[in-house]
């Protein structure tokens, strides 16, 4: 799918939750060049990588009740999806609102706020501490994913990341200011290569993992070094104490 048409379609479009959240997501599965939930040419179970995945939850009182996710990839990710409203007119009566705006009333989606509005954010941040919910409801071998995403249809994704495995730290990724993704922002290529890592290889993206790959490569580097400055003949004990001190300030 091209992203203007993508944009064009989905860009703060209004509607019920429930209709809009699989065709979006599969539309932006389209846009990510990732497969989209369950297609059987792509193997695999429902249980790894489906809409509406099942889970159990068990409370403390040793009582369980049950739930689905939204959208669910093993290893990878659990999302959670809403839709807001641009909506801020508070006219109930559709004959009263038709009159004054020239449009018929569309209901608002259950449980979510008009966009850019305080409830809206608080809506935002149970919609993560759902998903949150979720990815604990998992069977202990599925593990915890790395990611945790929540969608306002057409509006914007959050995404928080845990790379740890324990479920104990979902913080905003890659930081507090770039999380949010708007529609807009799906423009940008190093978003979409984000997020399509996150659909298909999510640990990529640890942070921890780069920094020791960096570390190896230097290390390598310094090693070469060593054995070249060995082989011209230079005092070992001098390029030692060189080549530490390079490794301690990480200069080339």
């Amino acid at each position: 799918m091209e992203i203007e048409h993508f944009i064009e379609t989905w860009k703060d479009r209004d509607g019920n939750e429930m209709g809009n959240s699989q065709s979006f997501l599969n539309d932006l599965c389209d846009l990510l060049d990732v497969p989209r939930p369950h297609d059987p040419k792509e193997g695999g179970t429902r249980a790894e990588y489906s809409f509406e995945r099942p889970v159990t939850f068990h409370h403390n009182n040793g009582k369980t009740s049950s739930g689905r996710i939204d959208l669910y990839r093993r290893k990878c990710f659990v999302l959670e999806a809403k839709q807001g409203s641009e909506q801020k007119a508070r006219i109930t009566d559709p004959r009263q609102y038709e009159m004054i705006t020239g449009e018929k009333l569309q209901k608002k989606p259950a449980n979510m706020a008009t966009r850019g509005t305080p409830s809206w954010t608080a809506a935002m941040l149970k919609a993560k501490g759902q998903a949150y919910a979720y990815a604990r409801a998992l069977d202990v071998s599925e593990g915890w994913p790395p990611f945790l995403i929540v969608t306002d249809i057409g509006h914007v994704i959050d995404v928080y990341a845990d790379f740890s495995g324990a479920g104990k730290n979902y913080t905003p990724f890659p930081d507090g200011n770039s999380y949010r993704i708007t529609m807009d922002d799906l423009r940008d290529d190093d978003v979409r290569k984000r997020l399509k890592l996150i659909w298909e290889n999510p640990l990529a993206l640890d942070p921890a993992r780069e920094n020791a790959k960096v570390t190896r490569e230097v290390s390598k580097m310094l090693a070469d070094l060593g054995e070249s400055f060995k082989a011209q003949g230079h005092d070992s004990e001098l390029t030692a104490r060189f080549l530490m001190r390079r490794k301690r300030t990480g200069a080339p």
